[in-house]
Order: C-alpha cells, then sequence, then structure tokens
C-alpha cells in the first residue's frame, strides 16, 4: 500500500472506531436522534462545518476556481454564510425550543399537520439522498484515484465506512466523528495553502502571477472567466448568477435539515447562537483556503483533464508526501462525515416522518429504515453517472426554495396555515426542480435573472399566502406558536449573555477587517498584475475590484450589530420572556 492509501485507511479505521464505540452510550430515541440534546458548542460548530464540507467543497467548488472563477470566490462578500447568523436568530434558536426530533416534526407539530410533517420528509428523503448519492460518489472517486481499486470497490468501502458507525449510533457517532474530522481537514487545509503560497513566492507573487498568464485570462478578475466556453455571456450574467446562488444558499444554511437540524443537538440556545456565529468564520476560512488552493494550482499545471481532481493532484505532485496523505485523508474523511449526517437525517425521516410504525417507533425499527435508504444508496451510486458541483448546487437550492420561505413563516408570520404550508412547500419544489430539469435537458434556455431557484422561492412564497388566504388556523396552531416565543427562563442568563455576545463582536471586527487584507493582499498584487497600477502606486478605485472588497463592512459587520442588539435584548434576565423573545 501507498502512503496515501495507508493514511486514508487508519483514519477511517480511527473514526469508525470512535464512532461505533459512541454508539454503546445511545441508549433512547432521544440519544440517536439528537444526541441527548447535550451537545457543546464546539461539537456543534463541528458538526455545522464537517457536514457542509465534503468533496463538493474539496473537488466541486476547487475544481470550479482552478476552471476560471478564483477571483469571484475570494473577492466577492460571503453571502452563503449570513445564512448561519439569522438562521440561527429567527429560526434556529425556536426551533431548537420546539424540542422536536427532527426539523420535518416541527412542520408537522407547528402547523398541527402530518401531511406538512410527510412532505417535509420526503423532500429530506429525495433532496438529500441525491447529497448522498454525490457525496458517496466522490469519495468513492477519490479511493479509486489514490489506492487503484477499483470504482465500484471504492463505492463499496466507503458506503461501508460512514454506514457502520451511523445505523449504530446516530447521532452521537455523527457529532463526534464530524469535529474530528473537521479538525482533521481543516488543519490539512491550512498547511496545503501555505506550503502552495510559499512554493509560488508568496501569496502577492502568486497573485500577480495568476493575473499575468494568458492560458486562463481574467480568472483573478472580480468576475473570473467568462464569455464563449461558459455559461456567462457577459460579467453582468455571471454577477446575477453568483449572487442568487449565494443568497439561495444562505437559506439553505439558515433552514436546511442537515444545517438546522444541528441545533436541535444543542445544549442550550446560548450553545446554537455562540456555535452558528463562529461557524461563519470557519467557513469562511475554509472556503478562501479551498478555493485559494484551486485556482493557485494554475501556477504548476493549468491543464489538469479532470478540474474535480485539482487538490488530489497538488496533494501528489506539489507538496511533501506526508502533507498530501493527510490532506487527501481530511477530504476523505469530510466526504464521510457529510455522509453520516445525511444518511442518518433519511433515516430519521423514513421511520419518524412518513407515519411509518409511527406508534411503535423504536431504535430498532429507526435502524433498519436507515439500512433500507442505505443500501439504496449504495445500488444507485454504482450506476448512475457524476457531476459533483453542478449536482449538488442544484440539490442545496431545493431546500431554500421549498424550506426556506415556510420555515421562516412558522416562526414570524400570524397568518400561515398548514394549508399555506403545504402549498408552499410543494410549489417551491417543483417550480425548482421543473425549470431546472427543462434547461438541463436543453428544452429551454433560462437567463441567469431567471434562475429556478428564484422561481421556486417566489413560487413558495405566493401559494403560502394563497393557501392561507380563507384558510382558518387553528388554536392549537395558534397556542404552539406563542409558546415559541417564550424565552426559556434557563436561556435568561447574565453570564452566559455576555459569553454569547462575543461571538458577534467578532464578526463586527471580521467585517471591518476583510476589507483591508483584502486590498492588500489581492487588489493590489492584482492590479500590479494586470499592468492597472506601477510599484509604489496607490491602488486604483476606478476599477470595480477595490469596491467588492468592502462587502464584509456592507454585510459582516452589520450582520454582527444586529445579532449583537437581539441576543441582548432576548436573553436578558431583567426583560420579560416574551418580549425578549421578539427582540
Amino acid at each position: 500500500m501507498t502512503i496515501f492509501a495507508t493514511t486514508i485507511a487508519c483514519f477511517v479505521f480511527i473514526f469508525v472506531l470512535i464512532g461505533s464505540y459512541a454508539g454503546r452510550r445511545v441508549k433512547t430515541l432521544e440519544d440517536y436522534y439528537v444526541a441527548g440534546r447535550r451537545a457543546p458548542t464546539f461539537l456543534i460548530i463541528g458538526t455545522l462545518v464537517a457536514s457542509l464540507m465534503s468533496t463538493t467543497v474539496f473537488m466541486g467548488e476547487a475544481g470550479f476556481t482552478y476552471a476560471g472563477q478564483l477571483g469571484p470566490y475570494l473577492l466577492l462578500p460571503g453571502l452563503t454564510v449570513t445564512g448561519y447568523v439569522y438562521g440561527a436568530l429567527f429560526f434556529g434558536t425556536f426551533l431548537r425550543r420546539s424540542r422536536a426530533t427532527t426539523v420535518a416534526a416541527f412542520f408537522g407539530d407547528r402547523f398541527a399537520s402530518s401531511e406538512v410533517q410527510r412532505i417535509a420528509g420526503w423532500t429530506v428523503i429525495l433532496g438529500l439522498g441525491g447529497y448522498l448519492l454525490v457525496v458517496t460518489q466522490g469519495a468513492a472517486l477519490l479511493l479509486s484515484d489514490l489506492t487503484g481499486i477499483s470504482y465500484a470497490e471504492g463505492v463499496v468501502i466507503a458506503w461501508l465506512s460512514y454506514s457502520t458507525f451511523t445505523l449504530y449510533a446516530g447521532s452521537k457517532g455523527v457529532v463526534i466523528t464530524d469535529t474530528l474530522m473537521f479538525l482533521l481537514f481543516t488543519g490539512a487545509s491550512f498547511f496545503l495553502v501555505l506550503h502552495l503560497v510559499e512554493g509560488f513566492g508568496g501569496i502577492s507573487q502568486t497573485i500577480q502571477d495568476l493575473t499575468r498568464q494568458d492560458v486562463k485570462p481574467g480568472i483573478t478578475s472580480w468576475h473570473g472567466v467568462i464569455g464563449e466556453g461558459t455559461p456567462w455571456p457577459t460579467a453582468l450574467d455571471f454577477f446575477i448568477w453568483f449572487v442568487l446562488i449565494d443568497l439561495s444558499w444562505s437559506l439553505v444554511f439558515a433552514v436546511s435539515p442537515w444545517q438546522s437540524s444541528r441545533h436541535l443537538m444543542a445544549k442550550s440556545e446560548h450553545v446554537v447562537l455562540r456555535a452558528s456565529i463562529y461557524t461563519v468564520l470557519v467557513v469562511i476560512f475554509l472556503q478562501i483556503a479551498i478555493h485559494g488552493a484551486g485556482g493557485f494550482v494554475n501556477l504548476a499545471n493549468p491543464n489538469i483533464d479532470d478540474e474535480e481532481t485539482v487538490l488530489i493532484w497538488a496533494a501528489t505532485h506539489l507538496v511533501p508526501t506526508y502533507l498530501g496523505a493527510l490532506l487527501v485523508a481530511g477530504i476523505v474523511c469530510a466526504a464521510l462525515s457529510s455522509a453520516s449526517t445525511f444518511l442518518s437525517l433519511i433515516g430519521f425521516s423514513a421511520s419518524k416522518d412518513l407515519g411509518i410504525h409511527k406508534d411503535t417507533e423504536s431504535l430498532g425499527r429507526t435502524r433498519l429504515a436507515m439500512a433500507l435508504i442505505s443500501f439504496v444508496v449504495l445500488v444507485l451510486s454504482l450506476f448512475l453517472p457524476h457531476n459533483l458541483f453542478w449536482i449538488t448546487l442544484f440539490i442545496g437550492t431545493v431546500f431554500a426554495s421549498s424550506w426556506g420561505p415556510v420555515g421562516l413563516m412558522s416562526i414570524w408570520s400570524q397568518s400561515i396555515t398548514a394549508r399555506g404550508a403545504r402549498w408552499g412547500m410543494l410549489a417551491g419544489l417543483l417550480a425548482n426542480i421543473v425549470p431546472a430539469a427543462l434547461d438541463y435537458l436543453g428544452v429551454i434556455d433560462l437567463p441567469s435573472y431567471l434562475e429556478p431557484v428564484l422561481l421556486g422561492i417566489v413560487a413558495s412564497i405566493l401559494l403560502a399566502y394563497l393557501g392561507s388566504k380563507g384558510d382558518v388556523i387553528s388554536q392549537q396552531e395558534r397556542h404552539y406558536r406563542t409558546q415559541l416565543h417564550q424565552t426559556p427562563e434557563v436561556d435568561l442568563d447574565r453570564g452566559a449573555t455576555r459569553i454569547t455576545l462575543l461571538a458577534p463582536l467578532l464578526l463586527i471586527v471580521y467585517g471591518c477587517l476583510m476589507p483591508f487584507l483584502l486590498l492588500h493582499f489581492y487588489v493590489e498584487p492584482y492590479q500590479l498584475g494586470a499592468g492597472i497600477i506601477e510599484i509604489g502606486q496607490s491602488i486604483d478605485w476606478s476599477q470595480a475590484e477595490p469596491w467588492f472588497v468592502i462587502g464584509p463592512l456592507v454585510i459582516h459587520m452589520p450582520l454582527g450589530v444586529v445579532a449583537w442588539r437581539v441576543i441582548r435584548r432576548r436573553y436578558t434576565p431583567s426583560a420579560s420572556p416574551v418580549a425578549a423573545s421578539h427582540a
């Protein structure tokens, strides 16, 4: 075995062993579904990040920046991560308050409707089932490339690795292994980027040289490579697409089951808020590292045929063997951590949310449902083709359109009814997937301003309103929502609130500091490489790039201020519980 295969095997074995050992402490359904609701801040951060970072990021997105979109992915502000903050403030804390075992079950309880719960449950199974399929295939491709085994053998090994402890330990195993895997791939990514940048002569020289190269002209500009051969004829088309995708993914981060379900495991609402805001900073750091590394590899080899393997190529050609082995082990583990999250959520929904064996729900039946789902994914992974970046982009936005509007309205709207929730979820789902499928098949050609996710969100809001119009809200629904808006007394703690307020303060510091870092380490080298300015000259503000770097100041700094104010007012002991919750 090579050092790569040996390192991967060792880490996977260790994580499977730890995850399986965690299963020994699973005694009840609450342990299995939501880890006993006792997870601290660090574990919630670990599982939030690990459930997001998978082969779709390390392979799909890294390949995307390598192909030509490095500039926008480093310069344009991170709209997606804002979903963590407003999601925790205006959905996640209330979700935890409900003490539901799944997010779909929350919708069922909120609207006193088993039908709403089943619709949400089927969305989880179909959406996350597709996501699990993509991640399994990505892990199999990695194992096949790095160890010499066949693709089919890679699928089976990846499937066995995450299925073993997930079936046995449920959320307890997932949250622990997620955090350990998060530490591995975060550390490996950090040292990879440091080594690459050092090898290319420093960050300033790297950006200048990338700007000067003519194989992929425009790769470091704010819009990246556009025009013939790309989906974006003009810079404006790319910008519209980028903003719509980022905003839709912010809704995914706010309410999607594989992110918001982590809040159900937190031991307090303060943990939900701290973990979500700290996750913003961690994810931004990881995205800069991974996206940057993908684009930087062009200086060593701009002609990698399979763009999604760019980081694997870097790990095997540009860094010391031990570091490359750690990186690929981290990528494989990132895939397995996401897969374990998706499988657990799909299994929970199949057992809890579809009405199957609802009256005789047990650990055994839940594990059986999860095993059946897992086997179906195994079969599909072996026979369906793969495309990591674009498939993931489509699957993720399904939750933005189907769950996003209804999820936020379930907390903040006094007029949405169960019928409106049903119509809103179904309309958001169909108005997204039908145009997306027709566009993919070439039947229609949608312009950038009519992205399927936008059509789905508009349809969801419209049908939720029309479905609720003329319908009567039951007393049970009204009472349940009123209870949600009462802050638990245990969370009205001055000491805990002071600690929680540190998180939005750090977000404010980031929003103020990041523009200066981008100006110095990216925009100035870019303009030098592009010949816009000479050494010693000031940055030319007539160009677009300098203006985009103020994005964190415009977006994340105010977001931190809002979070600080809401947290302070909601959890101040002197405030009445009801008034505080409406802050």
